[in-house]
């Protein structure tokens, strides 16, 4: 069983919980929602989940549901006592760290090793650097599944020539295959919040999209950020003195041509001259 709003508000009463501002804590509070965002996923009795940002354990629910072997990152530890109430009798392993500073490689291997789906409910201030360190740190993680705020996943999942394509488009795209596959309104969550949401998939390719023997990840990073860096100006200029200026017509792209106009595999030639 999953928590609708009554059961948030009672869980909350009950341990003298209040959401955190300062952690953008944003509860679900709707059992379809959940359950939606579960089978997305691709959740299922073969598959291991880690959760990031576990909360009071709505989604953990819906996942522990499908039968696959859940591990639940938490680290706010006033919700700790709450969680493991709720989500440990269905089998889940509830672990308190930072997701953003702990070993979470060390801690699937921990966990019986193999393939992992990531699945987490992202605020704001941690939504791209977390799922950019998983990314290139945590290569155990085949797949992800994100809810957060539209804006951010817009730019996760943009393409070249999006007004929301970007350097973080550029280095998702290095790693994986993203897409936007749903949209969640405000309603379901508590406290209800003033932006809508989106979920956004992420299936990791088999090799990266550039040959890192040709250019490294953090080369391309350096690059890509530059490049976006100054948006409205030709490469030519934003990118002076990070590439030189016969690197263009080796790698085949304009000089004046825009940083929204690049393919990560253009991105990948020009940061590779």
């Amino acid at each position: 069983m999953t928590h609708s709003g009554a059961d948030i508000a009672q869980l909350m009463s009950a341990y003298g919980l209040h959401p955190s501002r300062a952690l953008g804590q944003n509860f679900v509070a709707d059992p379809n929602t959940v359950r939606r965002i579960a089978r997305l996923s691709g959740a299922g009795p073969s598959t291991r989940v880690l959760e990031i940002g576990a909360g009071l354990g709505s989604l953990t629910l819906a996942l522990a549901e499908t039968g696959a072997a859940v591990v639940a990152v938490e680290t706010d530890r006033h919700l700790l006592p709450a969680l493991r109430a709720v989500v440990e009798p269905a089998g889940v392993d509830v672990v308190e760290g930072d997701a953003l500073t702990m070993d979470l490689g060390a801690l699937l291997e921990a966990h019986g090793g193999g393939s992992w789906s990531l699945v987490a409910n992202l605020p704001y201030n941690v939504a791209t650097p977390l799922v950019l360190r998983t990314l290139v740190e945590v290569p155990a993680v085949v797949d992800l599944l994100v809810m957060v705020q539209r804006e951010v996943g817009e730019r996760m999942a943009a393409g070249p020539g999006s007004g929301a394509y970007g350097s973080v488009s550029v280095r998702i795209a290095y790693f994986a295959r993203a897409e936007v596959v749903g949209r969640v309104p405000p309603t379901v969550f508590v406290p209800r919040p003033r932006v809508e949401s989106v979920l956004v998939r992420m299936e990791r390719l088999p090799a990266p999209a550039v040959d890192p023997a040709l250019v490294s990840y953090e080369r391309l990073a350096e690059v890509v950020k530059a490049g976006f860096g100054q948006r409205r100006k030709m490469l030519r200029r934003s990118l002076a003195g990070v590439v030189d200026p016969s690197a263009f017509e080796a790698a085949g792209v304009r000089p004046d041509a825009r940083a929204e106009e690049l393919s990560v595999a253009d991105w990948g030639r020009l940061a590779a001259r």
